[in-house]
């Protein structure tokens, strides 16, 4: 009987253990370095050489940010209205370009946040082409942890700056 309480207490520590190691580490879990280096989302027919960003940026709408879970590039089905209120103003006006932005919050290596910003943008873009939004008309650019809306360091802030921000070009 004492044996077995025992051996319940050391498996008990050594998991603590394990569990306590991988809390250290800088590197998120979920999405796995292979997954940011193979999207699989449309890409191939996003405009190369030109800069949206040497047009005029669009004033007269708002579109909020995109907000995304830790870790994650998935779009909630609560941020799906942004992505169809930029589409609807992308379809009335045609001369519109868009540039999806993706941000990360500052956990996280360099690196590492520079490919899911790319990926949260690149996301988006994927659902404006299934909007029917022609894909030329969408370039994608990641600022990674580089560009905090809120400089923070709890969970407030990094909600905040985990997002795709639309900048639009005429």
């Amino acid at each position: 009987m004492r044996s077995d309480r025992l051996t319940v207490v050391a498996i008990g520590v050594a998991c603590g253990i394990v569990l306590g190691a991988g809390c250290k580490t800088k590197q998120p879990r979920g999405v796995t370095q292979q997954d940011l280096l193979v999207p699989e989302v449309l890409e191939g027919d996003i405009a190369l050489g030109e800069r949206f960003e040497d047009g005029v940026r669009v004033t007269d709408i708002r579109v909020d940010n995109v907000l995304f879970a830790y870790d994650s590039f998935q779009i909630a089905n609560a941020e799906v209205g942004k992505i169809e209120q930029a589409a609807d103003y992308m379809r009335r006006n045609r001369g519109v370009r868009l540039v999806t932005e993706g941000h990360c919050d500052e956990r996280g290596s360099r690196e590492y946040n520079m490919a899911l910003g790319e990926h949260r943008a690149l996301a988006v873009r994927a659902y404006l082409v299934g909007l029917g939004i022609d894909g030329s008309r969408i370039q994608t650019r990641s600022y990674g942890e580089e560009t905090p809306l809120d400089a923070g360091h709890g969970e407030s802030a990094w909600r905040v700056n985990r997002r795709v921000e639309f900048a639009l070009y005429k």
